[in-house]
């Protein structure tokens, strides 16, 4: 509500920064100053309460094991990072059953027929942290055909963001997902074919 509440402010702040690059009336342009500088800290404000609402859901969603981690970029074992689209790429729980799908390519069709894999496990020692400072981690097991891996989150506190390391058990092709934590039916993710 928040974020969609913080889009005709950041409009009006936009037009009303536009006049001010164009006002030659000095009083105009205090005016226009004045106004801008009120609606500022208003629209920072708007900010910071959805990014609260956001990590709040997100920690409520990681808790009741029912959420996707919506992923904006993926980072491969040999340092590349691809920006990815978020609803083909992404690491989801349900329960205890887990989907992980990465698929870079828009190109391509890939195994799972949306440009990647796609593989799915049973989910065992799911397990949260919090540090001193707040900080919320995750740490799960998931096991399946084609999956055997070890998953760590992090969440940035304050926010949705959060990092994914996804450690393969029989090899090194450690993936790295960053993205934001939606509830789980608040996603909107497109799930290809598993293997």
């Amino acid at each position: 509500a928040y974020e969609a509440a913080a889009v005709p402010l950041r409009q009006r702040l936009s037009q009303l920064r536009y006049a001010l690059q164009t006002a030659e009336d000095p009083e105009e342009i205090w005016h226009l100053k004045r106004r801008i500088a009120e609606l500022t800290p208003m629209l920072t404000q708007m900010n910071e309460l959805a990014d609260s609402i956001a990590s709040i859901q997100a920690i409520a969603a990681i808790r009741n094991k029912d959420f996707v981690l919506e992923a904006d970029n993926v980072t491969f074992r040999n340092g590349s990072t691809v920006l990815v689209n978020s609803t083909t790429n992404f690491i989801s729980v349900k329960g205890n059953k887990a989907v992980v799908q990465i698929s870079p390519s828009n190109y391509a069709s890939g195994p799972n027929g949306v440009g990647g894999v796609t593989v799915q496990g049973a989910i065992s020692g799911y397990e949260i942290r919090t540090d001193k400072k707040g900080r919320i981690y995750l740490s799960m097991n998931v096991n399946g055909i084609g999956i055997s891996a070890q998953i760590e989150l992090f969440i940035t506190p304050g926010s949705n963001y959060a990092q994914a390391t996804v450690y393969p058990n029989f090899n090194s092709n450690t993936v790295w997902v960053d993205g934001t934590i939606v509830p789980y039916d608040s996603s909107d993710v497109f799930e290809g074919t598993s293997l």
